[in-house]
């Protein structure tokens, strides 16, 4: 689990890179680059649908082994110091620092963003930057805090019984049920479905990542789960593939998804909570397969990924500003962007972080000099 949380937490400096070469991003993305490609939205979108469902896997499973060994009261101290103080402390300090790198990048970019052209008339009427409050990258932070409370109220009235029950199917069952919940709980919301990062948690968000959260919940109880589905594994990945392709298709780059009919809209939410899905036991199986050992190499990135989770954003926006005036092909331009960011954040972790108080904060430890 350790060591697929360090692999999604580089998924995420990539995919966060890649909304600058994105045609459906291109409109409302600040970083928006005028090199763009298609290609960067099949494989981003791709592993949008299951690089966060993952992390919240992951999240459940640490939880149930948190509470397993220190109850509930243990698990809320534990999150209250490594979810909630972190997520305090560093939220002002990224929204500030991304706030100021626009309004410098509105005032000095040569090539803006269709986004950033927006900024510039808007501080040219309105003489300052309009406040965008909200939790930014940092969302998961706080829908992991709201998941412990449920469990905890959940807990206190009987609820997990009905989780157990859930997730005590076979294998084949789970992997054909589960997309119809998750896909009633994307109804609601855009294809692909948007980071809920509004400061007022979001119902679709709720339903749908507590699912995943409560898979990870159920594995640790369930440690069989996963030996019960490799042999799925192929079947998984092959329809995982099908169903995104199919769904890139039909939403005509996900540029149609938003003008169809109600019964095309729960289509288009089957597919990409099946696709979704799929992927996320296939990462799990795989994961057992390959993953399952201790390394030397991926604990230290298991240790580092929190914090380049909290500053590879920021870290984005200085890079890729600077790159939109820099006459590059926009390959060229990604590269640098997803090699200088991850560099930036794995050296400052190293070097700032890892054997300090910050880094005590973060992983519960202080590793050896």
């Amino acid at each position: 689990m350790d060591n697929l949380r360090a692999l999604a937490m580089l998924a995420g400096v990539v995919f966060h890179a890649a909304l600058a070469y994105s045609p459906l991003m291109h409109p409302v993305w600040p970083l928006a680059d005028t090199g763009q490609s298609q290609v960067v939205d099949v494989v981003a979108w791709f592993f949008h649908l299951f690089r966060m469902p993952l992390f919240f896997v992951v999240a459940g499973f640490f939880t149930a082994l948190l509470v397993a060994r220190r109850g509930i009261g243990g698990l809320f101290r534990n999150r209250s110091l490594r979810v909630l103080l972190p997520l305090m402390l560093f939220l002002p300090l990224v929204l500030i620092s991304m706030q100021w790198l626009t309004a410098n990048a509105v005032a000095n970019v040569a090539h803006p963003s269709p986004m950033l052209t927006w900024l510039r008339t808007w501080v040219d009427q309105h003489g300052e930057m309009p406040s965008m409050p909200s939790w930014a990258h940092l969302w998961f932070l706080f829908y992991l805090m709201l998941f412990t409370v449920l469990l905890w109220v959940g807990s206190a009235l009987g609820l997990r019984r009905i989780g157990e029950r859930i997730f005590a199917l076979p294998p084949a069952a789970l992997a054909l049920l589960l997309p119809l919940p998750l896909a009633i709980s994307l109804a609601s919301t855009t294809i692909p479905w948007p980071a809920p990062e509004f400061l007022l948690p979001s119902l679709w968000a709720l339903a749908f990542f507590g699912l995943y959260f409560a898979l990870g919940y159920q594995m640790l109880h369930r440690p069989a789960m996963i030996n019960r589905m490799s042999a799925l594994a192929p079947a998984l990945l092959v329809s995982a593939l099908a169903a995104y392709a199919a769904l890139f298709v039909m939403t005509e780059g996900f540029f149609g998804a938003r003008v169809t009919s109600p019964i095309q809209s729960a289509l288009y939410a089957l597919l990409e909570a099946a696709a979704g899905l799929w992927m996320t036991l296939w990462c799990l199986l795989a994961g057992k397969r390959w993953l399952d050992r201790k390394q030397a190499t991926m604990r230290w990135l298991a240790d580092a990924s929190y914090w380049v989770y909290l500053v590879h954003l920021p870290l984005l926006f200085a890079i890729q500003y600077r790159l939109l005036d820099l006459p590059l092909h926009w390959t060229a331009k990604f590269a640098i962007a997803v090699l200088v960011t991850s560099a930036a954040s794995l050296a400052s972790y190293q070097l700032l972080v890892r054997h300090t108080m910050v880094g005590t904060l973060l992983n519960g430890h202080r590793p050896r000099a």
